[in-house]
């Protein structure tokens, strides 16, 4: 059997009697790097949430890494799990060096209370200068800029070593030159020879990297369709998507996407 780093099967999830998630079945296997695509309160949150073991499965099976819930510390296999959000931007402390907020990802916490060994110090060294952040040792958390922080939150992630990387909209806030900047970082990242397992989440398509070679389509709920990015994201098969009109190019191997010209809509 072909290992797997992820694989959600049969799994709904139902909460104060509404329905949030819906029959997902999707597997994710080593080497792969996928993109996950929904618009907002599709339930890609809710998807996040289950792999990293927050909530369980009204029904069905999650199996992470090799391990299937139930049979596992989760608390355990969460060291593995790398998680960059929004969320947690909001949640470190403003005054807090760049360069603590790096190490403190070997740790997972917020701060840092650990006794720092130098080789810590040397590999979020070596993090920051490979996210192209470097130049902001010395300083704090606050007096850097959005794409900055990002950086510096996916280096922290990366203190630990982990074997699956989630990356929960990661340009969200970011102008055109610093979304490019960052987009070119993880791709630096995903084709490392020890990269983790990277889920990219959004819900803008032209985000979706060549590295990404997988993409899954989530909308209220349910898994719209998942595959080879190149046969998901096409102009027929995101209209249905979307349920309006749109149109998809191919340019340096990224899908951008447009609202097709309706023209006059009579006299």
């Amino acid at each position: 059997m072909e290992q797997t780093t992820l694989e959600l099967d049969n799994v709904t999830w139902r909460r104060e009697q509404k329905t949030v998630l819906t029959d997902v079945n999707w597997m994710v296997r080593n080497g792969e790097h996928w993109a996950v695509l929904g618009l907002n309160g599709s339930g890609k949150t809710t998807i996040l949430n289950m792999i990293n073991g927050y909530i369980w499965p009204t029904s069905g099976t999650v199996s992470v890494l090799g391990h299937r819930f139930g049979t596992v510390d989760l608390r355990e296999l969460r060291k593995s799990i790398g998680w960059v959000s929004s969320s947690l931007q909001e949640r470190i402390r403003p005054n807090e060096s760049t360069l603590d907020v790096v190490i403190s990802g070997k740790h997972a916490s917020i701060g840092l209370y650990q006794k720092v060994e130098e080789s810590d110090r040397e590999k979020a060294e070596q993090l920051m200068k490979e996210f192209n952040c470097h130049h902001l040792l010395g300083r704090t958390y606050e007096t850097c800029s959005q794409g900055e922080k990002q950086k510096l939150l996916i280096a922290r992630a990366l203190m630990a070593s982990p074997r699956l990387l989630i990356l929960d909209e990661a340009c969200n806030g970011l102008d055109f030159l610093s979304r490019e900047a960052l987009l070119s970082s993880i791709t630096a990242l995903a084709t490392r020879p020890d990269a983790p397992t990277l889920l990219f989440v959004t819900h803008h398509i032209e985000e979706i990297l060549p590295v990404f070679s997988h993409s899954l389509l989530i909308r209220r709920g349910s898994i719209f369709g998942q595959g080879r990015s190149r046969d998901m994201l096409t102009s027929n098969n995101l209209s249905e998507f979307f349920e309006t009109p749109v149109e998809v190019a191919w340019q340096q191997e990224r899908a951008w996407l447009s609202i097709p010209d309706q023209g006059d809509q009579g006299d």
